[in-house]
């Protein structure tokens, strides 16, 4: 797998996205997937709004989250089924402003592959929107996927046997998310001025239609569940 973060200039609100990514990529090869910053996409989506203090903030951190827990230095909340800190709210490289995420990830995906495709003449194409996230216990974030279009999101190994002759029960490998991971690494979480990604010879799948829940998890069937319902405060 060969990742290539892309230096930009700065992209700023209200933006043309599609404009932005084909100014700094003049080809985008065959079987390749674009990884772009959730940033980018909220500032070329209008998802911004002025700080006006922190009460006003965590009044829109609960707007914005299904469910929102405060914690010593953050909000841990649950949005669009995933865990993130203050609903994904973002300040830094914001320019004094809150950077909220896309308001729908996968469509944003969708849109902007369609877009591509027709722009490079490409039969095939991927593109994941991620973030950053925290890992329970781990110090240190990495890149996730909020939404994603023209690729298998999850692989599937039950069913099949290991190398030496056992069936797995449950073991699946989030295909989007492990592609975020790498490519975030790359692209930098601090001043690279990198909010774009192309890579090229992975191991996946790529498809037309996605499934957007074949990454959910219901809280009920979460195997952490159990674990942090003991945890006492």
């Amino acid at each position: 797998m060969i990742i290539k973060a892309i230096k930009t200039k700065i992209f700023k609100e209200g933006d043309d996205l599609f404009s932005f990514i084909i100014q700094h990529l003049k080809k985008i090869p065959e079987y390749s997937v674009l990884i772009v910053t959730s940033k980018i996409v909220s500032l070329a989506e209008g998802r911004v709004v002025d700080y006006q203090g922190e009460e006003a903030k965590v009044k829109l951190i609960k707007v914005e989250s299904d469910l929102a827990i405060p914690t010593k230095s953050v909000w841990l909340t649950v949005k669009d089924k995933m865990v993130m800190a203050s609903a994904g709210i973002d300040e830094s490289n914001a320019d004094g402003k809150l950077i909220l995420l896309p308001k729908d990830s996968f469509a944003s995906a969708a849109t902007l592959r369609l877009k591509l495709k027709k722009q490079f003449n490409l039969k095939q194409l991927g593109v994941i929107i991620t973030d950053s996230r925290t890992i329970p216990l781990r110090a240190g974030t990495t890149g996730v996927a909020l939404g994603y279009a023209g690729l298998q999101g999850l692989k599937q190994y039950r069913g099949q046997k290991d190398i030496f002759g056992r069936k797995f029960e449950f073991a699946r490998v989030s295909v989007v998310d492990s592609l975020a991971a790498a490519a975030v690494l790359e692209m930098g979480e601090g001043n690279e001025c990198q909010p774009l990604a192309l890579i090229k010879e992975a191991s996946i799948k790529f498809q037309e239609r996605i499934n957007r829940q074949e990454l959910d998890i219901d809280l009920a069937e979460d195997m952490y569940a159990p674990f942090f319902a003991q945890i006492k405060n």
